[in-house]
């Protein structure tokens, strides 16, 4: 079973990111990680306001 990770980058936007693999550049780890599922209900419980933190 593939697993994941939940990224987040300066903006406060959220991702998923396959485990393992090397961030992207502006993205680091939200302390999150699970199948795809669980990381995606993550990011449905945490991520509230989905402005970019420069428009908030």
């Amino acid at each position: 079973m593939e697993r994941f990770t939940v990224v987040v980058n300066g903006e406060e936007q959220y991702s998923i990111w396959a485990e393992g693999r090397e961030l992207p550049a502006g993205w680091r780890d939200a302390g999150m990680a699970g199948t795809k599922d669980e990381c995606l209900a993550h990011i449905d419980r945490v991520w509230t306001d989905q402005r970019p933190l420069s428009v908030r």
